[in-house]
């Protein structure tokens, strides 16, 4: 059965608890060196965000990418982000996930709604976003479903469009439900720190 291969990867990976700003901070190490860093909601448990980082070529510590939450802004200095941002009209694409399902927003993307299609292609495993005006085109993958084996069900998915925000949501499949309520009693048994400066990391 493939649901637990995912969750005894967590299980066996080392992890370290961070309780700061109302959120508990989770960092695993797994045993390939793969890291990942999470933040839930302490009130509610709901996921705020999620990032990975692998080695780099050297051995090294490689750049953190984001998978749930705001995309992380180049930290440029005074000068170079004077001269080199990212224009503010360009669409901004972003995972932000509710406890019922994956979500996610394009912002800055003041077509109507009916400009949109969101389509799911199973056999490439990923969703695509078109529009009839040819002006904005996107693939993108659920890597937990990926992760637990899952296929995509094109009824799961919906979108709707407002404040020049393009929002698509995915309804979260039962058997990743249940893998994220069994997950959530054993983060909460973690013993955690209540507060710190620097990143929490694994002894």
């Amino acid at each position: 059965m493939a649901v637990p291969g995912w969750l005894e990867r967590l299980r066996a990976a080392g992890k370290t608890a961070l309780v700061q700003d109302g959120k508990r901070k989770i960092h695993y190490l797994f045993e390939d060196g793969k890291e990942m860093a999470e933040e839930y909601d302490m009130k509610t448990g709901q996921l705020m965000s999620r990032k990975w980082r692998e080695k780099n070529t050297l051995g090294g510590s490689g750049k953190w990418q984001v998978e749930v939450g705001e995309p992380m802004s180049p930290l440029l200095g005074a000068l170079e982000s004077e001269l080199i941002t990212e224009s503010s009209s360009n669409p901004v694409f972003m995972r932000k996930d509710t406890l019922s399902s994956f979500q996610w927003r394009i912002r800055n993307l003041p077509y109507p709604k009916e400009v949109y299609s969101v389509s799911v292609e199973e056999e490439q495993r990923c969703c695509v976003i078109r529009t009839t005006n040819k002006k904005y085109y996107k693939k993108f993958s659920i890597p937990d479903l990926d992760r637990y084996h899952l296929p995509l069900d094109a009824a799961a998915l919906s979108f709707t469009h407002a404040n020049n925000t393009l929002i698509i949501t995915y309804q979260k499949p039962k058997e990743i439900l249940a893998a994220e309520e069994q997950l959530q009693k054993e983060l909460k048994k973690i013993k955690t720190v209540n507060s710190g400066d620097g990143d929490c990391k694994t002894q």
